[in-house]
């Protein structure tokens, strides 16, 4: 079963789109796991965008696993170019044994769309519901 590391602009984008082609995650056999880091950027972007979507991102987050900040027992793999800000994100999915990370962020998380890093896939939530509907 797949263990899918949610970024926090999938949970923004779930929660501010109320019939959004992501709530699909939800319903999929798949463990869903996101960081207390992305849950929290997201909140504050969404409160900011459109407040009244909080409750549906509170449930939302309901059905997820939820962990911690990084441990920093797990270190940034070398050769990997991330600003700083996303770390946390790259090494929460590291660290929750993940077997993707789900990030919109092209502008960050772009140049290792479809890489590997770790045993974590690193894919648009889009390309891999596409993967799934090929299989």
């Amino acid at each position: 079963m797949d263990r899918l590391f949610l970024d926090a602009n999938v949970l923004f984008s779930a929660a501010y789109m109320p019939k959004s082609a992501l709530l699909e995650l939800w319903g999929l056999n798949a463990t869903l796991i996101t960081s207390e880091y992305a849950a929290l950027e997201a909140k504050v972007n969404l409160e900011e965008a459109r407040p009244a979507q909080l409750k549906p991102l509170d449930k939302l987050l309901e059905s997820l696993e939820v962990m911690d900040l990084p441990s920093g027992k797990i270190q940034m793999p070398a050769g990997i170019n991330l600003a700083a800000k996303d770390h946390p994100i790259l090494l929460a999915a590291l660290e929750a044994n993940a077997s993707h990370l789900l990030t919109g962020d092209k502008a960050h998380f772009g140049p290792l769309f479809g890489i590997m890093v770790k045993g974590v896939l690193i894919l648009r939530p889009g390309d891999y519901l596409r993967g799934l509907r090929k299989s």
